[in-house]
């Protein structure tokens, strides 16, 4: 299948990030947080339908369906640019989480990818972002949760 995501703008990747979180929000709705009008984000959905960007809308159950490769980023960013990256960020569809921490790092970005590939150009479009410094990443091999409290 074709990489679509090099020809997408601000406005298909909050879309996407939009529809990645709640697929089922109303089209007025979408337009609303996005600041678009419904024809336009419809003909847009429609694009990436067609194009293969969006193969299809799924139902999540929980931890099971989770991308096969999960990952934390930690990010170091130069100056105030920190809100301009996160918007960027939060426009990514593998992008789960932009936590904002101290110490080290400035950020923290919990991502979720289906292929070790889709991470791989994934960490590259975040690095080339202007203002991040540094970064590093660690894939998460497994989770075990806290024990409920008594």
């Amino acid at each position: 299948m074709e990489d679509n995501t090099a020809d997408m703008d601000d406005t298909d990747r909050a879309l996407l990030a939009a529809l990645r979180r709640d697929a089922r929000l109303p089209l007025a709705e979408l337009a609303k947080r996005l600041g678009r009008s419904r024809a336009t984000l419809r003909a847009r959905i429609e694009r990436m339908q067609t194009d293969g960007t969006i193969r299809g809308f799924t139902v999540l159950t929980g931890e099971g369906d989770r991308a096969p490769v999960r990952s934390l980023m930690m990010l170091g960013i130069e100056g105030a640019g920190t809100a301009r990256i996160v918007h960027r960020l939060r426009g990514l569809a593998q992008v789960e989480a932009v936590h904002s921490t101290n110490g080290k790092w400035d950020l923290i970005v919990e991502l979720d990818a289906r292929t070790l590939e889709e991470l791989d150009r994934t960490l590259t479009e975040i690095r080339e972002l202007p203002g991040i410094t540094s970064s590093e990443t660690n894939l998460l091999l497994s989770t075990r949760r806290a024990l409920p409290s008594p």
